[in-house]
């Protein structure tokens, strides 16, 4: 069997040798001279700090939560003061029915009457109600915490499908070359039918990749617009890594933070002066309100109208304060026993889930910093090295695609690695309730895969 390559054919097949050459290389090498990706080139940036402020003045989880602190304030002044006084009004021993006072019996009387509590029971409720206000206060903190929680890593989420999308198209484009060119070998007869199957098989996978990475980023988009109370369809730009502390703080120094800032521990400690108060108020409650009245009437006599006054002074008889007074110190105690065992799994909580968020954090940084400093690197220098012994017939179609389709995965994991670290600062800042992290700080965009500087 004989082959017949014109000259056509053969010029055609050299460009593409030369174009896919070209493309591999631009590719494969991570330092390459690139500038980075204009904003407006590809879509308009998205910001962390901008996106966190529309989250606070946005969410109406947080407008809730303060409206919620506002009507906590609200009941302290009631709680404090004493019940209102009682008038009353008499009309005794009338004529019936056009009401005219009988004889020297008829009377006309007006009495107030005031409850006063005993045993420093409104102070006691006054601080019960106020601890319970400061505790609602500080939730109002803690909801702001979750929300720019929840926000940051749907934030590196984007990021990271950003990235991988970057990548991926990349690749696409990649393999279409590669498929053209397995194409035109085969049709000269020097390349393998199975090549070809095989470049388009995995133009297939990639486009598949693609779809679903790409609706992943539509969900995400949706849930930021969602968080920040924009249309669900509002578009949303290419996340921007903002810049991370050079230096990681030690665990112990995070650990001291989240037991003296993180909003929601504070809160649990006001729970427990709360039903401190409450157990207390409900010592003294056993100990009856007083009843103070004042009375004064007017009768009618045989001189003239008679006025006469009265003083009255009562109190409840606590008849069963076996069943009733006693079971309220017996609820408030458990109350405060419950606050008190919340507030300690709430403090080891916040240790365990501090020392797992800083190990994230080391884990990221490390291989992140390895990813860039010898994986890829390696793996670029594996891609130059399999395109060289291609071009003289060293290694066979296949090996060089392997090895491309292998660097550009190292890409994808360098950013999904960067967005793992940014999580785990978002975790540790939600923590220790201080920030952490510029959020208005920005690093350049860059190409796919290449180092931060």
């Amino acid at each position: 069997m004989h082959f017949v390559i014109t000259y056509d054919a053969l010029r055609s097949w050299s460009r593409s040798i030369a174009s896919l050459t070209l493309a591999i290389l631009a590719v494969a090498s991570p330092s390459a001279a690139q500038s980075p990706t204009p904003p407006s080139a590809v879509r308009d940036t998205l910001r962390l700090g901008p996106l966190l402020e529309a989250i606070e003045r946005g969410n109406p989880r947080i407008e809730a939560a303060r409206a919620t602190a506002r009507a906590a304030r609200a009941r302290i002044p009631g709680a404090s003061r004493a019940p209102d006084p009682q008038l009353q009004l008499g009309l005794m021993n009338r004529e019936f029915p056009n009401l005219r006072p009988m004889d020297l019996l008829g009377m006309t009387q007006i009495q107030v009457m005031q409850m006063v509590p005993v045993a420093g029971k409104l102070r006691l409720a006054g601080l019960a109600e106020t601890a319970r206000a400061d505790a609602t206060d500080t939730r109002v903190l803690d909801a702001s915490a979750d929300l720019r929680a929840r926000g940051t890593m749907l934030f590196y989420d984007l990021y990271a499908t950003d990235g991988t999308l970057r990548v991926a198209r990349d690749t696409r484009r990649l393999l279409q070359d590669i498929g053209e060119l397995a194409g035109k070998m085969y049709q000269v007869g020097e390349g393998r039918q199975v090549d070809v199957l095989r470049a388009n098989v995995e133009q297939a996978r990639m486009q598949e990749d693609l779809i679903r990475m790409e609706t992943m980023r539509t969900t995400m988009a949706a849930r930021l617009s969602a968080l920040i109370a924009a249309p669900i369809d509002a578009p949303v730009g290419v996340a921007v890594l903002p810049r991370f502390p050079s230096a990681l703080p030690s665990l112990d120094s995070l650990q001291q933070l989240a037991e003296r800032f993180r909003p929601m521990l504070r809160a649990g400690a006001q729970d427990v002066n709360a039903a401190e108060a409450s157990a207390r108020l409900a010592e003294v409650e056993i100990w009856p309100d007083l009843q103070v009245g004042v009375q004064l009437a007017t009768q009618g006599g045989p001189t003239g109208p008679q006025r006469m006054g009265s003083l009255m002074v009562g109190a409840a008889i606590p008849i069963a304060a076996g069943t009733r007074q006693r079971q309220v110190r017996e609820e408030t105690g458990a109350m405060r026993a419950m606050a008190a065992a919340e507030l300690a799994i709430m403090r080891a909580e916040t240790r365990g889930a501090v020392a797992e968020a800083h190990a994230s954090l080391v884990r990221a940084r490390r291989l992140a910093d390895l990813y860039r400093s010898s994986v890829l690197p390696q793996a670029a220098a594996t891609v130059a090295s399999s395109l060289s012994a291609y071009r003289v017939g060293g290694v066979n179609f296949m090996t060089l695609l392997d090895a491309q389709m292998t660097l550009n995965r190292y890409r994808q994991e360098l950013f999904t690695l960067e967005a793992d670290e940014g999580k785990a600062w978002a975790q540790l800042e939600m923590l220790t309730g201080r920030p952490l992290v510029d959020a208005h700080s920005a690093q350049p965009v860059r190409p796919a895969g290449e180092p931060l500087q």
